[in-house]
């Protein structure tokens, strides 16, 4: 048989498949050999790739997700960071606002007396600051912020333990919008909102244990009649930002430890936690606010890494959160183990009229039961707290 003269029937297409085949066609790869890729889709809906019935269901999905997308944008509009903007009604006029500060280069300080870092006169809001140098025993550095002509500061603060961190850890870089740490041993920076009324001061020193002058740097910045936001909320005009520490605590096995204590009206700022134990059950402890003189407190946790946003004893390392972070963990080859996290409550805010108590316990127990086996422990506490 002469197959050139030959004609083939022809096929006739099933109903079920005529108005949507996609066709393929076969490009060359580099290897030579054909590789299948579906055909792209033709504008509008037109074309080969899409029936066109179809269209109108496309637009209508279309249309409900750009509605949806502009009532979002409306309800809570974001900035580039991703943080929600305040409203119209709290919108900060920019008219009376002026930037202020000033950078450090090759600064010297010293063990015995205190270095003027920085000073300023008016009503205004710190907003920004960056600390540089290089000497063992640096993250023990202290700044102190005297604020309104105080003679003894409200906020004394020793450097890393003031970014979070305890027990000198040197992990970095690591961040978020509100504290960081982007070097060895230093690059630490934070956007802590200091409000004043009258005027600021900043001091440095060198920490205990260091006896030789050493080189710093430093950056502060700050804005003129700033008003003060916790998340959404604006603060009064009298809000200051106060820091209550309680240093190397001995706790005995499920003692109680007040970190921090107030009898006037404010707001939680942050927490920052640092222990070491012969064991990690004190992690099991609850985290306890006493409000306005009550007696039953409100619980902040169901354990320590919960209250820290962690989980089973940080069961995945170290992180660094705009809510929260944990800035170290590690057990000793002599079976000491130690840990350090942060804590803010920005968008979580813990207000409070007449007070607030702040507790926290060397472990828990259930019905007279002890979860674990916890150990004498020694804790360190910076728990920042708006006040007004």
């Amino acid at each position: 048989m002469n197959n050139s003269s030959h004609t083939p029937p022809q096929k006739t297409p099933h109903p079920a498949r005529s108005g949507w085949r996609k066709r393929r066609r076969r490009t060359p790869s580099p290897q030579g050999r054909g590789r299948a890729r579906p055909e792209t889709l033709s504008p509008r809906g037109q074309g080969r790739g899409l029936d066109s019935r179809l269209a109108p269901q496309i637009k209508t999905y279309l249309c409900a997700v750009l509605f949806t997308a502009a009532v979002i944008s409306l309800s809570c509009p974001l900035n580039t960071s991703g943080r929600a903007l305040e409203s119209h009604e709290g919108a900060v006029p920019v008219a009376g606002l002026e930037t202020f500060g000033t950078a450090g280069k090759e600064g010297t300080l010293y063990p015995d007396h205190e270095v003027l870092l920085f000073q300023h006169d008016g009503a205004g809001c710190l907003t920004q600051m960056w600390f540089g140098g290089d000497w063992p025993g640096y993250d023990r550095t202290r700044i102190r912020f005297y604020v309104d002509g105080e003679t003894k500061a409200s906020i004394d603060m020793e450097l890393f333990l003031g970014h979070g961190i305890g027990w000198g850890d040197a992990s970095a870089p690591w961040g978020s919008a509100r504290l960081g740490k982007t070097g060895h041993p230093s690059g630490l920076y934070n956007t802590y909102r200091i409000p004043f009324g009258k005027s600021i001061r900043i001091t440095g020193q060198l920490g205990a244990g260091i006896e030789k002058p050493q080189v710093f740097w430093w950056i502060i910045r700050g804005v003129e009649n700033l008003p003060v936001f916790l998340g959404n909320l604006r603060l009064p005009e009298n809000a200051r930002l106060r820091l209550q520490v309680r240093d190397n605590v001995e706790l005995a096995p499920l003692q109680m430890f007040d970190i921090c204590q107030s009898s006037r009206a404010g707001a939680l700022y942050q927490v920052t936690l640092s222990v070491a134990s012969k064991n990690f059950n004190f992690l099991e402890a609850v985290l306890r606010a006493y409000l306005d003189g009550a007696q039953e407190p409100l619980l902040l946790s169901s354990g320590t890494e919960d209250y820290f946003l962690g989980t089973y004893y940080f069961n995945r390392g170290m992180y660094h959160l705009p809510l929260a972070g944990l800035t170290h963990k590690e057990e000793d080859a002599d079976g000491t183990c130690r840990f350090s996290a942060y804590r803010f409550h920005e968008d979580d805010p813990i207000i409070f009229q007449k007070g607030i108590r702040l507790a926290w316990r060397n472990g828990e127990a259930k019905d007279g039961e002890p979860y674990g086996t916890p150990q004498p422990s020694r804790a360190t506490s910076y728990v920042w707290l708006y006040e007004w």
